[in-house]
């Protein structure tokens, strides 16, 4: 499936068009390692810093279901060690000293080729050289759709053990990139291997790639035993592992579905659907546009922001002589980041989610974003959107201000209703949809979904709304 058009098409076509997917899976069980949490002082403090994470996929084809099953080709000849040292050195042009993570599937972890032998061998060296994180990525980022829970446990502990193993002397991820990730999955990891942040979530995913999973919060929260999208409502279904989105996202573009309207849903900070799509410079600028919204008026509104990127080495070795001016566009992207926000820091997954981890001990977060749309693709120069997350609810405003409009209701995700995962999938058939919708949701995928004034939700919804943001109510 190619993400910018929607469209079916083959591996060599959808390397030809730039569009994505992933990695991974493994095998048995065992005995979990004991992890230590960094004391304070490993990491930055949370709050009055700006963050940038910035991970990286590799693996041997497009989407590896499970061990012995994988859809697409191999992707070995577009895996090269050059590619790998010009994509790590372009970051290092970029960002001097900043840290990046690095997340293998299960066959890039064994495959016994010369070209993944030396780039394993890079990426334990980069390790030592830049502080990176070296981790694993289950399923193509979609593992629950086609594994049960017990494989996937069993895939996790083997696939860390194998980079302890790759890496040496010790070493141990501090958290893994998956996509998104079932909630016993994410519990496992807390419980039996002692990690404690996870990518397990891609916000506002819905009608696009190869699974859906809508309806969370954006930055960091605690999952629930119920749903990996809903935050834990207290200690009796609270997970102690901070899940992550994937890639930060345009709100405006975010609201649609798919590619609704001719528009990407995805655009944000992702090459993909910005410099692939755009072109060098309006990519570039749609990127710090999004990298903007949460730097500055971000920053003002939580008392931190964070951004976070993925890059797949496959997109690089797959887009042949445009594969050097991307790796210009990153690099320019990364320096003016560091030109506008020079005290912004570049640190791996692990380290961002721990930081996080120390500031908050439950969900007592209260997130707000507001943004202006850039113009570019779905980014509407006309309207303006404003949301609001907190561990019972996430509200989004949205208005033509151009127009002088009023504003409009447009979600209201309520995290106090009983949520439910799909069950396990069985051979053949997967469970694409792991979305948490339910009173009104912003990709207008059923007929209630219909935006409304704020003043027409229930009486309940605006107590409750009241009682976290009685401004919105005091008009």
């Amino acid at each position: 499936m190619d993400r910018r058009t929607g469209t079916a098409c083959s591996r060599r076509e959808f390397i030809a068009a730039t569009a994505m997917s992933a990695a991974t899976c493994l095998s048995t069980q065992g005995r979990a390692l004991a992890v230590t949490l960094p004391t304070e002082g490993q990491t930055p403090a949370l709050i009055g810093n700006r963050f940038l994470t910035f991970n990286t996929v590799v693996r041997v084809n497009q989407i590896e279901v499970a061990r012995d099953r994988v859809a697409g080709t191999d992707e070995g000849s577009i895996h090269a060690p050059e590619l790998t040292q010009l994509f790590r050195q372009s970051v290092q042009r970029g960002w001097p000293g900043g840290k990046i993570t690095w997340a293998f599937s299960w066959r890039a972890l064994q495959d016994q080729r010369p070209n993944y032998k030396a780039i394993r061998d890079l990426v334990a060296e980069y390790h030592s050289r830049y502080g990176d994180e070296v981790t694993f990525i289950p399923g193509g980022y979609f593992q629950p759709m086609y594994n049960s829970r017990q494989q996937t446990r069993q895939d996790l502990h083997e696939a860390l053990q194998r980079i302890s193993d790759i890496v040496g002397g010790g070493y141990r991820p501090r958290s893994v990139l998956a996509g998104f990730l079932d909630a016993a999955s994410l519990k496992y990891l807390a419980e039996k291997e002692g990690i404690h942040v996870c990518q397990g979530n891609i916000w506002s995913q819905y009608s696009i790639d190869n699974g859906d999973g809508d309806g969370s919060v954006c930055y960091p929260y605690y999952p629930s035993t119920e749903h990996f999208c809903k935050p834990a409502q207290g200690r009796a279904d609270f997970i102690d592992c901070v899940n992550l989105d994937g890639w930060t996202c345009d709100f405006l573009a975010a609201r649609r579905a798919g590619f609704a309207e001719g528009f990407n849903s995805r655009m944000g900070v992702g090459p993909i659907e910005t410099i692939f799509a755009h072109g060098p410079e309006k990519g570039v600028r749609e990127m710090l546009h999004t990298t903007a919204v949460h730097f500055d008026r971000g920053f003002d509104l939580n008392r931190f922001a964070w951004v976070t990127n993925c890059w797949e080495l496959s997109l690089l070795g797959g887009r042949g002589s445009q594969g050097k001016r991307d790796m210009e566009c990153l690099v320019r992207w990364l320096s003016e980041i560091r030109r506008r926000w020079p005290e912004a820091k570049l640190i791996t997954q692990g380290e961002f989610g721990e930081a996080w981890r120390r500031q908050y001990h439950d969900n007592s977060f209260d997130y707000r974003f507001e943004e202006r749309g850039s113009g570019i693709g779905g980014s509407d120069a006309n309207l303006e959107i404003r949301w609001f997350m907190n561990r019972d609810f996430r509200l989004a405003l949205l208005r033509d201000w151009k127009a002088g409009k009023p504003e409009m209701v447009i979600d209201f995700t309520r995290y106090d209703l009983t949520a439910k995962e799909p069950s396990v999938p069985t051979l053949g058939h997967n469970a694409r949809n792991w979305s948490l919708i339910n009173r009104l949701n912003m990709k207008r995928s059923r007929p209630q979904d219909t935006p409304v004034p704020l003043a027409r939700l229930a009486k309940g919804e605006l107590d409750a709304i009241a009682r976290r943001y009685p401004a919105l109510l005091s008009k």
